[in-house]
């Protein structure tokens, strides 16, 4: 890895399945994150570092199901998938599932509220346009917007690493 790879590289160390066929399946498991730090301020030299991260992931249908109840709820990478009632929907169900002050984070490959500096984030709507019956990228105001019809309150969108950003909303 280099240092422009700050992002997780999660290895699967062990995880506990759920066994019964009519219930959501849920994955435990212990994986390993790397991030590269500077040596000090200013520096131009930096050391890799392995840390230990769990990690659960529930595999039910949550088209069928109601979403598990969590104090965070992450969509990574699911929203863009669908139309605009199935992204509604979710973000609904998103809602329901999580108590009083709790968040929910969407991360994509957002597109600028201007639709001129993400080419990758463009291009990646018509990607999901070219693949999907329905699905398409947004613009962080757009998921502001839907989270905020669904109930969220604080949204906010910050950038991440490349064409990545992240919308944030509070119940």
């Amino acid at each position: 890895m280099n240092k422009s790879s700050s992002l997780f590289a999660l290895f699967m160390i062990a995880s506990i399945p759920s066994h019964a066929a009519d219930e959501p399946l849920w994955e435990a498991g212990l994986g390993i994150a790397t991030v590269y730090l500077p040596d000090y301020r200013g520096s131009n030299h930096s050391r890799g570092y392995a840390l230990p991260m769990p990690y659960f992931i529930y595999r039910g249908d949550f088209f069928k199901e109601p979403l598990p109840e969590a104090d965070v709820l992450v969509m990574g990478r699911i929203l863009h998938d669908w139309d605009l009632d199935e992204k509604r929907m979710l973000l609904d169900k998103a809602y329901k599932a999580l108590p009083d002050g709790g968040a929910l984070i969407v991360y994509e490959s957002i597109i600028d509220d201007d639709r001129r500096e993400n080419a990758f984030g463009l291009l990646m709507s018509l990607n999901m346009l070219i693949e999907t019956p329905g699905g398409f990228d947004y613009t962080g105001a757009d998921c502001r917007g839907w989270m905020e019809e669904a109930g969220f309150r604080d949204t906010y969108v910050e950038q991440l690493l490349g064409p990545d950003s992240m919308v944030v909303g509070f119940k």
